[in-house]
């Protein structure tokens, strides 16, 4: 099976300091799960936006969908990231648009026409549990809401990568368990979910294998209930 995602030898810094990323080696298979963890700076979002092509200054290769993305020419850029889910700190709701709109805007943006763009926005807010709150604006929803609606654009053009970078920071216990029961339905449907997260009690209630970094290194630590997917190369 070919990998989705596969590092080999990818090392980062920023300007002149220390390596964030030293000689990174991984493979992940298609529809698979994956934690990554480690301390606060250790590198987890750093790794997430190489792999969304975030960062043009690195060592080493970094493959996605079998595409090496140093080559990757600029005009392709948006195209390859429509097929990438992003739930990024920083990727948050535009206050000024509706929930709806929020969530129907990755259409809106690929040239779909807006009634067809509403409707498949309606019935995913259906399925992740805001339904009626269509015409609510961001300020409204609670914390757990917010974070389904954000879920719910970036996977609005069906991505076959989804990147999420502590997407359970900000809840309680109880939507942060809401939110990976959807990330399960998610990776069952077949998108391939790459999770960074300090959640202990999430990585043991939910097990999936786990990719560890801590100075610069990567350690691969499979899940009580499957075998991991990740090879070292």
């Amino acid at each position: 099976m070919h990998s989705i995602v596969q590092f080999e030898r990818v090392s980062l810094k920023y300007d002149q300091g220390p390596s964030v990323l030293e000689d990174v080696s991984f493979k992940l298979s298609p529809g698979t799960f994956h934690y990554l963890t480690g301390a606060s700076g250790a590198g987890k979002s750093s790794l997430l936006k190489l792999i969304y092509k975030g960062f043009k200054e690195y060592r080493g290769t970094i493959q996605v969908f079998g595409n090496d993305l140093r080559y990757m020419k600029n005009q392709a850029v948006s195209l390859y990231r429509q097929k990438i889910g992003i739930i990024f700190q920083d990727f948050l709701l535009l206050e000024h648009l509706t929930t709806l709109d929020n969530i129907a805007l990755p259409l809106r943006l690929r040239g779909d026409g807006w009634l067809h763009s509403q409707k498949k926005a309606r019935q995913m807010m259906e399925w992740i549990g805001l339904g009626g709150f269509e015409e609510a604006m961001p300020s409204t929803l609670s914390g757990g809401q917010k974070q389904r609606a954000v879920i719910a654009r970036s996977v609005m053009n069906k991505p076959k990568l989804l990147l999420a970078d502590e997407p359970t920071g900000n809840l309680d216990d109880e939507n942060a368990a809401k939110l990976l029961y959807l990330f399960e339905e998610l990776n069952r449907g077949g998108i391939t979910i790459i999770m960074a997260t300090h959640n202990k009690d999430l990585t043991t209630e939910f097990p999936h294998p786990i990719i560890r970094l801590a100075e610069g290194q990567i350690s691969i630590h499979p899940s009580f209930r499957c075998e991991s997917s990740v090879n070292n190369v």
